[in-house]
């Protein structure tokens, strides 16, 4: 609901921002009988989680993906509502003179030959790289958290990968999940990466990414989510004051569910983490799903070695969405996701995107539309080795914080740390 005055009102719990995490912690507290206010400055849900339909097509804000292998998804999704397809398990390797599937032979056994075969690392490394994967699918969690930690470079050299293996497949692949190109992000996160990806497969709602945040506010009572409200402060700690451009709100306890960066602006002396940087482009093929990347819906990604991939362009990945989920095209036509890591807000950088699809793609883009551009500075938290993967939630004062900065960049961690940030509020109260 848009919220008109809020002046005078109160509730048990108030929390800012209704993105996955602030969701999650009122599913939680509305769930122990708590009242909750959610606020939200924006005029919908979702925060970074977001999805445009225009002119018939479906845009997430930034390419982006769920794994139904995520636990916490599990809790508190209906996978059924929410229409999953998943994308084909694997990964697409543009080389020099033609493109190798190296897909997962459960579901593609077809293409273990091509991934034995490809030029893309010794037939040892690709062995020793599958080992090392099922082994952490076979990990339970909290011991891939405990495991002593460095950087997922050092983790893949240490497991006997060679530098090949590493420069055409894992540093691109890797590089489009964590935003990292130098693969300084920490092993521990890495290996719950991997872990979740042999254990699900990455999907996408049919309504888009979108769906995720709209289900979890849907699931809420009535009047309990308040968007276009904008929190200017907070004060007191008995109750905690919550001044908004709609009135001044009391509560027995806040909790700071927004962007980082925002948090800062609320609670004094919190230091907010780096964020990694993203851009996608949309892009209307001319050509069907099935003329492109033998049509199959895997992310591509530049599996030339540094020097032959000077002047292919910036991108990351890309991946002919609509191949996966027809409903993010009209009908008859097809939508290619294209991401490069950092800021490209020039016309000369859509010139460049368009070029390297051209290559990675192996097929003419000259006829193909841009439909939408979303340039993210604050895409993911960066997570550097060594990393704290369970960071406090308790700030003192009755104050409170949820965020994928407070548990893993994913939705996974923003679930998790809503979930973690209701429960120490109820056990405050009394109320556990």
């Amino acid at each position: 609901m848009a919220a008109n005055d809020l002046s005078g009102q109160s509730a048990d719990v108030v929390i800012i921002g209704a993105g996955l995490a602030g969701l999650a912690a009122a599913r939680t507290l509305v769930g122990a009988g708590r009242e909750v206010l959610v606020l939200e400055k924006e005029s919908s849900v979702g925060g970074r989680v977001r999805t445009d339909v225009i002119d018939g097509y479906r845009l997430d804000h930034g390419f982006q993906l769920f794994n139904p292998a995520y636990p916490e998804g599990r809790r508190v999704f209906d996978y059924a509502a929410l229409d999953l397809h998943p994308l084909t398990r694997g990964v697409t390797v543009a080389m020099q003179t033609r493109n190798w599937l190296l897909a997962d032979p459960r579901s593609e056994p077809r293409a273990a030959w091509q991934a034995l075969r490809s030029p893309t690392g010794s037939l040892a490394a690709k062995l020793r790289l599958a080992r090392y994967a099922v082994s952490r699918a076979r990990m339970h969690s909290a011991d891939v958290i405990g495991q002593n930690d460095c950087t997922s470079l050092e983790a893949l050299r240490e497991a006997g990968i060679d530098e090949r293996l590493i420069d055409s497949v894992l540093r691109p692949f890797l590089s489009g999940v964590f935003l990292d190109k130098e693969l300084t992000t920490s092993r521990r996160f890495m290996d719950l990466v991997l872990r979740s990806f042999v254990r699900g497969t990455p999907s996408l709602p049919s309504s888009g990414m979108g769906a995720l945040p709209e289900q979890l506010a849907a699931g809420l009572p009535a009047g309990v989510v308040a968007t276009a409200v904008r929190v200017n402060g907070i004060s007191g700690d008995g109750p905690v004051h919550i001044d908004t451009d709609s009135g001044e709100v009391t509560a027995r306890a806040v909790v700071v569910a927004t962007d980082p960066g925002s948090v800062s602006s609320l609670i004094e002396g919190f230091v907010a983490p780096a964020m990694n940087s993203v851009t996608t482009w949309y892009h209307r093929a001319s050509q069907s799903p099935a003329e492109l990347s033998s049509g199959k819906s895997t992310l591509l990604v530049d599996g030339c070695s540094p020097v032959d991939a000077i002047g292919r362009g910036p991108l990351v990945n890309t991946v002919v969405i609509s191949g996966a989920v027809p409903s993010y095209a009209p009908r008859n036509a097809t939508l290619v996701s294209s991401s490069a890591l950092g800021i490209h807000d020039s016309v000369e950088s859509d010139a460049a995107a368009l070029h390297h699809a051209r290559l990675l793609h192996r097929v003419a883009t000259d006829r193909w539309e841009l439909v939408g551009k979303y340039v993210i500075p604050q895409a993911l938290p960066a997570a550097p080795a060594p990393m704290e993967i369970r960071k406090a939630v308790r700030l003192g004062g009755g104050r409170y914080i949820a965020g994928d900065h407070r548990d893993t960049p994913s939705i996974q961690g923003a679930l998790v740390s809503g979930r973690r940030a209701a429960e120490a509020v109820l056990t405050d109260l009394g109320e556990r």
